[in-house]
């Protein structure tokens, strides 16, 4: 990472936008990013003239309230909501107590709408745990939606596998390439059904938000500079 310094020609490219593609705030977007690249806050004058910006993580724009929805109703389609838990995942850890926002941020946006019986921010490693998902939720369907920036080892085997839909090495490379994991819904759990989606951040519109995330840089920057 700490070779993007010298990446950029001062005399071609005046500013460079840095946006890290994290779902939140933590301990590389706070510590290991501005390390490496030697950042010294929002705003970074090098000494050969060039700025480079700091913006916050994908995760923290305000669509990404939206797109959890439409993640959500699009795994579990015709299902009401008003008979359904929707669980937002996040990994959990103690590095960063700021690692955890993000998820509780927009499980309490979601809920305030009302539309889902219960929406409930859990974490692979932290309290609430996703593996008492059974004991969180009491409606008949359940909605899982792992809150990461890609699928991965965490979304084909690790979440399944807490769930108590897959077991450890049970599903092979192969079947995790094809993402066989996301097609088997509803997953039928005693007398309830469980809907699991594929990672945020696999969404198609995903890569406009980091668009976002520089424009409203600007914006901010903008604005403070009237003041």
């Amino acid at each position: 990472m700490r070779d993007a310094r010298i990446l950029f020609d001062p005399a071609v490219i005046e500013e460079v936008y840095v946006v890290p593609n994290f779902i939140s705030e933590g301990y590389f977007t706070e510590t290991v990013i501005p390390r490496e690249l030697e950042l010294e806050g929002a705003v970074t004058r090098r000494s050969n003239g060039q700025i480079w910006k700091y913006c916050p993580p994908v995760g923290s724009n305000p669509a990404m309230t939206e797109m959890l929805l439409r993640r959500a109703r699009a795994v579990a389609p015709g299902v009401p909501p008003s008979e359904t838990t929707l669980l937002i995942v996040g990994h959990g850890t103690d590095l960063n107590e700021n690692s955890a926002v993000a998820a509780k941020r927009e499980a309490e946006a979601i809920a305030r709408r009302g539309e889902y019986a219960a929406v409930l921010n859990t974490y692979m490693e932290e309290a609430p745990l996703i593996a008492d998902w059974k004991e969180l939720t009491s409606t008949p369907n359940v909605v899982v939606v792992p809150f990461f920036i890609s699928d991965g080892l965490h979304s084909y085997e690790d979440i399944p596998v807490l769930l108590g839909i897959a077991e450890h090495g049970a599903t092979s490379a192969t079947a995790r390439d094809a993402g066989e994991v996301f097609r088997r819904n509803p997953y039928l759990v005693g007398d309830r059904s469980l809907f699991y989606a594929p990672s945020l951040g696999t969404d198609s519109a995903f890569a406009d938000l980091i668009l976002e995330q520089v424009a409203s840089f600007r914006d901010v920057n903008k604005l403070q500079s009237a003041l």
